[in-house]
């Protein structure tokens, strides 16, 4: 019993670990991203005055 309860902590603990990396590696990329959608959004409302719904792609 106590080497099930150690196992299921170190598969947590290393789920933790790899979900944790990739989401600090993945940060910028989202942040980048939301950056230039937001900035296409912004391209699009400004230069197409009949457009109704901007976020109509």
């Amino acid at each position: 019993m106590f080497w099930k309860i150690v196992g299921i902590v170190a598969l947590v603990w290393i789920a933790l670990a790899v979900v944790g990396a990739l989401v600090k590696g993945l940060f910028w990329v989202l942040v980048v991203g939301a950056v230039v959608f937001g900035l296409y959004l912004l391209f699009k409302a400004m230069s197409d005055s009949d457009a109704k719904d901007v976020t109509r792609l």
